[in-house]
Parts: structure tokens; sequence; C-alpha cells
């Protein structure tokens, strides 16, 4: 372009920066649900289930909360359903053992004598969560060793093989007393809090053989199969508060009972006294004492019923959750994202989880369908701070693009000030001094006629990149952008003492790259002009100018920045690179220059000495000599064409000397020089 002055800007890098800031940042962002593809709250979602279900599985705390919530329902919601008809337990008690010298071991001869009594009644089987595993008198125990052996209905005894246990001895005795093939583990599947919750598969004995657990052991006898693996205990519920679920009474009552009160029943005997075998179950969530902590026959008894009705647990599978706590995470994120006030979506996610534990007690209550609660509740928990905090992370992330895409072209400083500031958008402007830099490239508009638009775009790109990057360096600011013109400020908006001496370096380094670049281009067919640069230092007003809801534009006004820009158009005149004014020239006192001559630029009545700052290394004695010859030029000295005429001899492409000797030839003197043009 041959000028600044009535071309189109392509606007203002620090402008757009505002207006990102005061529409968006400052807080007119739409939310990023809005922007953002479905993919992102559903990945929020994920994420949020995800985290939530490995929390629960793995952190001891959240682990026990949700089960706690199960029990709860367990003890409070479990459905009403008639009493068991296919099993019943004899129960030794407290009254039992009264009727005995000693309270342990239990009275062998008395289940000897039990035993019969029960198999003379026609029972389906029997089994008896009793363990064997220390002599008593030897003639009960040996009674009850035939009472076992010569049994004719199915039977399954208690056995036990961990060491912890029992001893060596005791394990030889009970090996002894109960046949390989009526064994059934005692053990119970208790969780990490000690609380049973599951049906015990069983487990490979010492020598070798698998021992299944006493209800599966039962249920094998019965020719019903079952899972190997541990299933969870649907828990058969009372027909009402004051009946057990399953018939029980105490053994020693046998006799009293009506024959056909065992006919194909399945019998347990176990014990049921204060104390001996009690466990912890779902029931002491709520119950105290007997209530919550079951004999481990009636434990058992539940399990068995279980096995027998092919009844698969109350809890969904791992699909089922994981769907449950994603439906949630969702509502969490969608929340999460919508354009409300933080209190008004906290109040929606509570009230989406005070539905879902409600649904959740219903569905258990009608349907005997356990649903989690405790991660879906955490999962939405997560998702809805996630997605806020996500709204927050991206303004953060459109900050740092903010940043990062406008310090090619905006001073760090600039950027660091304009981001971190509190304050409020004004137009308040700041009258201070600053240097002043303008660039144009020769003949760039008739250049721009004769290539193809993608090759220009491509070419100024690459071209402005780098002037940019040379600015930055010198702590300058890119304020406009003016076709293929830059205009740079220094001194603004943080004070920089040696702002004039920056911008010429600045300009030196552009010129040094600019060459560069042009001889590349013109090698590769592209006839780029050169590149003009002109550096002022005067007073302007710097700050925010326009509307605050329109456009804003963070620049310098003043007349010192149009004589920054014709400066910039007299190294036509003169056939130089780098113009520079007296008021910058003074205060640099460590960079080379040579003066041009004293210039009244059109339409100003003050003249200004104009210098040519030099390209290091200078040739100090060629300079001096052009010093010479411009000092007799300026006292309008006779010597003045021979001086110039002699280095114009030594050097014929020395524009500014061809332009002065010209002139002295054409009849004029002195260095003073009226611009007619801008």
């Amino acid at each position: 372009m041959s000028g600044t002055s009535g071309s189109p800007s392509r606007g203002s890098a620090i402008a757009t920066f505002r207006r990102i800031l005061a529409s968006r940042w400052a807080g007119r962002w739409r939310r990023w649900g809005r922007a953002k593809p479905v993919a992102v709250p559903i990945a929020v979602a994920l994420a949020a289930a995800i985290v939530a279900s490995l929390a629960v599985h793995h952190i001891a705390f959240l682990t026990h909360a949700e089960q706690f919530v199960d029990d709860i329902r367990i003890a409070l919601r479990l459905p009403a359903e008639p009493q068991d008809r296919n099993i019943v337990i004899l129960a030794v008690d407290e009254q039992t053992l009264s009727l005995f010298p000693y309270r342990s071991p239990i009275d062998r001869g008395f289940l000897a004598d039990l035993i019969r009594q029960v198999e003379a009644r026609a029972p389906r089987a029997i089994g008896v969560d009793i363990l064997f595993d220390q002599p008593t008198e030897p003639a009960k125990d040996e009674a009850l060793r035939q009472a076992l052996a010569a049994a004719s209905v199915p039977l399954v005894i208690s056995y036990v093989d961990d060491p912890k246990l029992i001893d060596d001895e005791q394990k030889e005795f009970l090996d002894d007393f109960v046949k390989p093939a009526d064994r059934g583990l005692a053990n119970l599947a208790e969780d990490a809090f000690d609380t049973a919750r599951a049906i015990y598969p069983g487990h490979a004995g010492p020598e070798g053989s698998y021992v299944p657990g006493f209800a599966r052991a039962l249920a094998a006898k019965l020719g019903v199969a079952s899972p190997p693996d541990e299933v969870e205990i649907a828990w058969h519920g009372r027909p009402d508060r004051n009946t057990k679920p399953f018939a029980m009474m105490p053994a020693q009552l046998i006799k009293l009972l009506p024959p056909g009160w065992f006919k194909d029943k399945i019998v347990l005997i176990g014990s049921d006294y204060s104390i001996t075998d009690r466990h912890r179950t779902p029931f002491a969530a709520i119950y105290e004492g007997a209530e919550g902590n079951l004999p481990g026959v009636v434990v058992h008894a539940h399990s068995l019923a279980q096995l027998l009705d092919h009844r698969p647990p109350d809890h969904l599978g791992w699909l089922g959750n994981a769907t449950i706590a994603l439906v949630l995470a969702l509502i969490g994120s969608l929340l999460g994202g919508l354009e409300v006030e933080l209190t008004t979506r906290i109040a929606a996610a509570l009230f989406a989880v005070v539905l879902l534990w409600l649904v959740g007690s219903e569905l258990f209550h009608e349907n005997r369908v356990m649903i989690p609660l405790v991660t879906p509740t955490l999962a939405l928990a997560l998702a809805l701070w996630m997605s806020d905090s996500l709204g927050g992370r991206e303004a953060r992330r459109q900050r740092e693009f903010v940043t990062s895409t406008f310090s090619r072209y905006v001073s760090p400083k600039v950027v660091r000030q304009l981001v971190d500031s509190r304050a409020p958008l004004t137009l308040d402007g700041d009258r201070r001094i600053m240097t002043f830099l303008f660039t144009d490239i020769a003949g760039f508009t008739t250049l721009s006629e004769t290539i193809e638009s993608h090759k220009l775009a491509e070419m100024l790109n690459a071209y402005l990149d780098g002037v940019c990057r040379i600015v930055l360096k010198y702590d300058g600011m890119v304020d406009k952008f003016i076709g293929d013109a830059v205009f740079a400020i220094f001194n603004a908006p943080t004070e920089q003492a040696d702002h004039p001496e920056r911008a010429v370096r600045c300009a030196l380094e552009i010129d040094e790259y600019a060459e560069r670049f042009r001889r590349a281009q013109n090698d590769a067919g592209i006839a780029l002009g050169v590149t003009r640069i002109g550096v002022h230092t005067g007073q302007a007003t710097i700050g925010n100018f326009g509307s605050l809801l329109l456009k804003m534009d963070y620049t310098a006004l003043g007349d010192a920045v149009n004589t920054a820009s014709r400066l910039e158009g007299l190294n036509k005149y003169f056939g130089t690179r780098v113009c520079v004014s007296d008021a910058t020239r003074a205060k640099c006192g460590t960079i080379a220059f040579r003066p041009l001559g004293i210039i009244t630029l059109k339409g100003k009545t003050t003249a200004h000495t104009v210098f040519e700052a030099l390209q290091a290394p200078v040739d100090a004695e060629y300079v001096s000599r052009y010093e010479r010859a411009y000092a007799s030029l300026a006292r309008r000295s006779p010597t003045a064409p021979r001086l110039f005429a002699a280095l114009h001899a030594e050097r014929p492409l020395d524009p500014c000397v061809a332009m002065h000797l010209e002139r002295l030839r054409g009849g004029e003197t002195g260095a003073e020089i009226a611009m007619t043009e801008k």
C-alpha cells in the first residue's frame, strides 16, 4: 500500500480481545452446554458415573454407606410373604440347655434321640448346624454317631476345616464323626463389616475335595443345582411383624408337635441362644439384639429357601446399576450446564435425589428390586460439580486460547494486564509520551492484484507473523493491521523508560527480517517491495475508545501518531527504509543514525529533523564524510555539491546521497524540505 490514511482497517487485535473479555469472560459467557455437542454432557456423566462406582466399591466408608442404605430397606421395606412351608427349625435354646448338666457341647444323647424322632416323622431332609468337633460322654457320642450313620433321609451336618476355628485333634474327631458325603461348610459369607450378605458357596478342602456350603449341600441332596459362587441372599419376608419367616420351635418340644408337622419338610437343627453362633445381618441396621443378629441356622434357612425357590438376588446386575448411575449422572451434568442460578440447580438436584430414593424404596417393597441409591446420588453430585467446574474451566481454557492467540499480536504484558484486571472497561484515556512505529510494504496494492488470493494471504500472514514476533520481542504492542501495514506502540500500557530505543532497535530488526523475506519472495518470482518503517516519539492519549457495548479500541490518538505515519512515507522520498524523528533520535544514544533533512510535513508548520537508523556494522568513515557533507548542506555552503558528488561517485546506489545531489544540481540549497504530499 502507498499510505496509511484512507485504507480500510482489518480490525484491531486489542479491540477484538477487549470485546471477548467484555462479552464472554467478564460474565457474558454462554454456557458451554449450549455450544458443545451432546457428547460433552454425556462424557461428563459417564466420567462421573465411573468415578462414583469406583469410589463406592473401593472406599470403605462409601461401601458401608451403600450397604447401610440397602440394609435399611431390607429391615423396613422387605415385602411381606407367607411363612415358608418347606423349612422348619428345631432350635436348641436356653430352655433346652437347662435340661442338661453342662451347656457345651450340647448333649449328644439328646441330639441322637432328636434326630431319630425327626427321621421317624418322614421329613424331606435333615440339616444339623451343630459342630461335633470334640468328644463328650463316650456312650452318648457313639449313640449320635450311630444315629447319623443310620439315617434314612438326606442328611447334611455342619463342618469346618479352618485351622483358626479348630485344631488338628478337633478336625480328626470331626472327620471321623461326619462322612464326606454329608458335610456342609458352616461358614457364612460375611462382608468387611461382618454382616452376612451372601450364600457361602464352599471351597476345596485340604485334601483337594470340594466341600459345599451348608445350604448348597442340602440343596444338592434334594437334587437342586446351585451356582458355585457367592450369591446375595434374598431374605425371606415375614407374613406380619409378629410371625417369623420360618416355623421355629424349641427342640425339646418335638414330642408335643403333631407328626404331620414335619412330613416332607426340611428340618434344620441348630442353636438359638445368646452370644453363641449369632451373626450380624442387614436387619441389624434397624433392630438390635436377636432381631438383627440372627442364629447361623436361621441364616442357612434363608439361603436354602432361596436356592429351593430359585429366587434371584434382589439387586440388579452391574449393567442395571451402571445404567441408573449413568442416568443420574446425566441429570447432574445437564443441571450443571443450565444457565440458571446455582441454588436453583442444587434444588433441582436434591429433588432428583429424593425422587430416586422414594422410587428405590417402593421398587423394593413392591417388586423386590433393589436399585443402588448412594452410587447414583454420588454420580449426580459429581456430575453437577464437574459440569459446573467445567464451565469455569472452559472459561479458563477460553482465556488461555485468547491469550495464546492474541499474544501473537499484543505484548504479553498487555495481555496479562487485560486478563488479570478486575476493573470495568471504561473510555478514560491516559495522556503520555509514547513511541509509535509504522511499517508499510512498497507497492503492495499493485502486487495484490497480480497473484492469487490464497498465495497472497499465505505470504502476508507469514510476513505479519514475523513482524509481530519482533514487536513482541521488544515488549511493543501491535495495535493495528492496516492492510499490509503494522502500527505498534511502545510505552503503553506499561511504562518503559527506554521506549524510544526499544522502538528503533525493533525497527532495525524488522528491517533486517523484511529484507530477508523480500529477497526470498523475489527468488520465488513474487515482486514483493521493500518494507518502509517510520518511528516517532511524542505525546498522545492512550485508552479505550469507542462504544462499551459495540466496539472498543485500545489505541493511541494524537498528532504524534500521525507524524509517525508520515515518517514512514518519507522513506519513499529519501529512498531509505527506516526513518526516525529527532524526538526519538535524541533518546537513542547507542544507535547509529545519519541525518536526512529538516522536514516540514504536509499540513504541518513545525519542522522535524529526520534521521535514518543504520544497520550494524556501520562504516563509520563513510558516515562521517556524509555527516560533513550534510552539515555543509545545512549551512548552505558552496562546498556541499562537491562533497555530495564525491559520495555519489563512491556509492552511486546510496539513494539519500543521490536525492540531495539532485536537489543541489537543481538549484536547491539547505536541508529544509517542505513536503507537498503525505
